[in-house]
């Protein structure tokens, strides 16, 4: 599935290029997933849980890709480890594993792709196969 997000987000960098708002390219990013027959989530809530409490703190995913992937976009100049640290805390608090942050702001996008794994996911998995 990531291969098949990070193919389009490559043609669509091929086509429209740098510079634009992240909103564009989300749109864009929509229409390439359902060209490809793959459910999203579009600016999905995330609650923050808190003591035990979930609070509604504004925070929003930009796209769930078939409840499994996160995929955080970006228009900046480089990718900053606090954005690479924002995706893994959408990771723990959403209970998902895989997730990609996309800044379409290079020259050439396979610049401007990190994929970021939520090992604790994985290990609670693994404890829970045992």
């Amino acid at each position: 599935m990531t291969e098949c997000v990070i193919g389009a987000c490559i043609e669509i960098h091929k086509a429209i290029g740098p510079g634009l708002l992240e909103s564009a390219y989300e749109e864009c990013l929509c229409h390439e997933l359902r060209l490809a027959g793959l459910g999203f989530e579009r600016q999905k809530p995330l609650p923050v849980s808190y003591k035990g409490v979930k609070l509604d703190c504004g925070y929003r995913i930009d796209l769930v890709v078939e409840g499994k992937l996160i995929v955080e976009l970006k228009t900046v100049q480089e990718l900053l480890p606090i954005h690479e640290a924002q995706l893994l805390t959408y990771l723990k608090l959403s209970g998902l594993a895989v997730g990609l942050l996309i800044n379409f702001n290079v020259p050439v996008l396979r610049r401007g792709i990190k994929r970021i794994v939520n090992h604790y996911v994985e290990e609670t998995r693994e404890t829970q196969r045992r």
